[in-house]
């Protein structure tokens, strides 16, 4: 499933930043970065927190018409925010690294900002025809409790990011048979018993 929202990412990213050269990468952002096969100018998303959306829980659920007329119920998909922290990384050897940085970044920034939803074209492997679509945004709020404390971890030196996170839908419930579609509502009504005065 996180595979398939890299390749989704890596997609929406590849079609629309205007950029070209420009590797996805979904490797750590330490001190070691980029990894070998990774070759600059890279955009690193880094996948940091996964957690359910509790305001979106619900216990309802869906009914769905099967071919045989048969109608199969289960509960609606847990849905699951995926926080990442996405990073620019310039080719050091440019005459303006910082400058390429900064470009990068506005540039991904645009291509995120864009979409409320990533667009269903760039859906790959699972989450391909998955509705409802995948709610996405760039976002002020961090699941960090502190980027400086985050770049000392990695062991870095400090570097701009975006917040950006999607809420995929994680289907975990099984479906259950309930019986035949009811197609038609049938109402008797029958003559009323006379009374005698």
């Amino acid at each position: 499933m996180f595979q398939d929202l890299d390749d989704t990412l890596t997609a929406l990213v590849e079609a629309e930043m205007p950029l070209s050269g420009i590797t996805v990468s979904f490797a750590t952002p330490d001190d070691q970065f980029p990894p070998s096969g990774v070759t600059l100018p890279a955009l690193a998303f880094f996948l940091y927190d996964v957690r359910e959306n509790h305001e979106l829980r619900t216990n309802q659920w869906e009914n769905t018409r099967q071919d045989s007329g048969m109608v199969t119920r289960k509960r609606v998909p847990a849905r699951v925010v995926c926080s990442y922290l996405v990073t620019a990384w310039p080719n050091e050897s440019a005459p303006n690294p910082a400058q390429d940085e900064h470009r990068l970044l506005g540039e991904v920034m645009k291509v995120l900002l864009r979409h409320r939803q990533i667009p269903e074209q760039y859906l790959r492997g699972d989450l391909a025809g998955l509705k409802p679509l995948l709610p996405a945004r760039v976002t002020a709020e961090s699941q960090l409790q502190g980027i400086g404390e985050f770049w000392q971890a990695m062991g870095g030196r400090p570097k701009a990011i975006l917040h950006y996170s999607v809420t995929l839908s994680v289907d975990v419930f099984e479906s259950t048979e309930v019986g035949p579609e009811v197609t038609e509502t049938v109402i008797k009504v029958g003559q009323g018993v006379g009374h005698e005065s």
